[in-house]
Order: C-alpha cells, then structure tokens, then sequence
C-alpha cells in the first residue's frame, strides 16, 4: 500500500499538506514537528459524564491539513501519520498494558459515520485510522484491537455548522450497539476495556454519546481518544466565564 502511495504521489505531482512543498503529502519538516505526546482533550464545557479524553493536539496547522486532506480530499496515504498520531493520544492507554495488573487488553471502538457520508468519500476515515492505530499497537506486542460496535440511527444531520446545543440535540439517542458486535466482544475480549476514537472532539456531543451507547448495553468505556482537539475562541473583549 505505501509503495502504491508513493507511485501516485510521484504521477499525481503532489505536495505536502503542512507547507506546500513538492513531493510527499507530508514532507520530513512538517513530520518532524508533529506532537509526541498525548494532552488533554477537555471541551469547554463538558457534557456530564464524558470520560477522560486525550488528544494529540490542537486543531490547526499541520494536524487540521492532515485531518481534511485524509477526509475530504481523499489523499488515502495520509492515513499513516493520522494513525501514528491517534497512536500519541493513546499513549496513556497503552502505558497501561503488559505490566502488572495489566487490563486484558483495548478494544478501540471508532465513532460511525453516516452511511451516505461514507459512500460520497467512498471510504470510511475514522475507522481507517483506528484500525490501523490496533493494527499497529498489535505489532509491538500489545493486546490491542479495534471494533466497530457502534451505528447511527437514520436522521442523524452532519455536525458541521451546528452549536454546542444543537450537536447535543442532533446526537442524542443517535447511536446504537448492535448486539452481534457484543457477541463477539464477550466471546473474545472479555477482560478488555473500550477506548472510543475519533478524529476530532469539538464540544464532546459525539464522544458522550458513543459512550452513552456502549454503556446502555453493559459495556464500560475507560476513554476517548482523537487526534485533535478544538479549542473555544472567544469572542474579541470577551472576559472569562
């Protein structure tokens, strides 16, 4: 698959998505100045009850190019530094496995896509990157896998453009967890716990409530995990509140 990539690249005269610079989609410059380590990813405010969430970064710059360029532009080869980069915001995760009093595992459940939204990219973004953050956590010896054992109802809008309240609103009750999915989770990692991926957390709507889904049918979510968070802009003169 990279050295596909790589010839596309080549035929395709790309440049980097950071800088601009001809040749790769991300040139070593940009790559070398991407985070390597996991920060907290709290929204401001928070839903009730979201889980500790982790983030490899701040939505902007290199990570915001990486981010659109993978998904609405369908450059497929930027799924490698999206990977590496959910792979830091899981960092305190997968600090916790393979010692003692070790978890039996991660299962990392990525947030679903509207099904017409996946047909109009013609592939499915947020599951590419998680599978291939376990996928990758695998190889290094660690008991990591991912699951898709979440849907959206239908009537679910995109999120884009909408506030705080109106993302709550749109997403509430959205998701489900099929139980087919929890078949094979019982049967195959009973011990393990549920950390829910994303691309990025804006107001925390999505993640609450993937978690709300997967908690309603018994399973325990131990965090969250996206590769960038937004942060809130206030207004210009606005004081703290």
């Amino acid at each position: 698959m990279l050295l596909r990539d790589a010839a596309l690249d080549l035929l395709l005269g790309s440049a980097c998505v950071g800088c601009g610079e001809p040749g790769r989609l991300l040139c070593a410059g940009c790559a070398a100045g991407l985070p390597a380590a996991a920060v907290p990813a709290r929204p401001d405010p928070c839903p009730p009850g979201l889980v500790d969430c982790r983030a490899a970064g701040d939505y902007d710059a290199v990570l915001r190019a990486l981010i659109l360029g993978h998904k609405e532009r369908g450059l497929h080869a930027l799924r490698v530094p999206l990977r590496d980069l959910l792979l830091v915001a899981l960092g305190p995760a997968l600090a916790g496995l393979g010692g003692p009093g070790g978890t039996g595992g991660l299962v990392l459940v990525p947030v679903p896509s509207r099904a017409s939204t996946v047909r109009a990219r013609g592939h499915d973004p947020t599951w590419t990157m998680t599978r291939g953050a376990a996928a990758a956590a695998a190889r290094c010896g660690l008991p990591v896998s991912a699951a898709r054992l979440l849907r959206l109802r239908p009537g679910v809008l995109d999120q884009a453009g909408l506030d705080t309240a109106a993302r709550a609103a749109n997403l509430t009750g959205s998701m489900t967890c099929p139980s087919p999915g929890l078949r094979r989770l019982a049967a195959t990692h009973p011990r393990a716990q549920v950390v829910v991926c994303d691309d990025v957390v804006t107001t925390g709507s999505t993640l609450r409530e993937a978690q709300r889904a997967l908690e309603a049918v018994g399973v325990g979510v131990a965090g969250a995990a996206v590769v960038a968070a937004t942060r809130r802009r206030r207004p210009s003169g606005a004081g703290p509140g």
